[in-house]
Parts: structure tokens; sequence; C-alpha cells
């Protein structure tokens, strides 16, 4: 079992800047890869970024790529996702997830998930 605590997330203005936090524990080393996803009222949930366990491979969406970034502390077990020139569009239910696989886009492939985390950008 893995689990995952999403925390973070708040009301903000465009242009501002958040930085979600992913508390990971369990049995963590069972997961090649997390990812966040996000979740806008009456849409599927999208991928957001991913980053692998080990080495130094992240994945973005083209909605997100130049703004967010993805990063982790394996010390500390946590997996961050620093979000810069946030626009309304970002608005959503942020959650993060763990894979077996490397870097996938498709939230099939998360097995675990958070709670999620809301983030709401106001113009």
């Amino acid at each position: 079992q893995v689990q995952l605590v999403e925390s973070g997330g708040g009301v903000v203005q465009a242009g501002d800047s958040l930085r979600l936090s992913c508390a990971t524990s369990g049995r963590t080393f069972i997961s090649y890869s997390i990812g966040w996803f996000r979740q806008a009222p009456g849409k599927e949930r999208e991928f957001v970024a991913a980053i692998r366990w080990s080495g130094s491979s992240t994945y973005y969406s083209d909605s997100v790529k130049g703004r967010f970034t993805i990063s982790r502390d394996n010390a500390k077990n946590i997996v961050y996702l620093q979000m810069n020139s946030l626009k309304p569009e970002d608005t959503a239910v942020y959650y993060c997830a763990t894979s077996p696989f490397a870097g996938t886009y498709y939230a099939n492939k998360y097995n675990y998930w958070g709670q999620g985390t809301q983030v709401t950008v106001s113009s």
C-alpha cells in the first residue's frame, strides 16, 4: 500500500504562484514514477506532470510546460509541483498518484491516489 496526501492548494489571482506538495508513505519503492493530475468541474481528469523516483526524467502536458515544475525530495518522500504564472483555466482539484510505469500520461496506469487539493485561480 502507498499513501499520498496533497497540500498547498488555495485561492490565488491570475499570474500568482503556488507550490503543491504530495507527501508519500508506505511501499513507495514499488512505484516507478509519481504524477500530478487535475480535474475541473464537468471535465475529465487530465495529466499535468510526472517524475521518476530515480533519475531526473520529467514529463509535462503542453498546457503547463514552461510554467509548472515537478520535483521530488527522496529523503522526505515528498513530490512538489511548483506552479507559476497561474491562469483561471488552471482551476481544478489537483491529485498526485503513483504508477509502476515510467512517465505515463494515462490515469488508468496510476494505481494509488491522494484525496486532492483545490486550486482556484481568479481573473
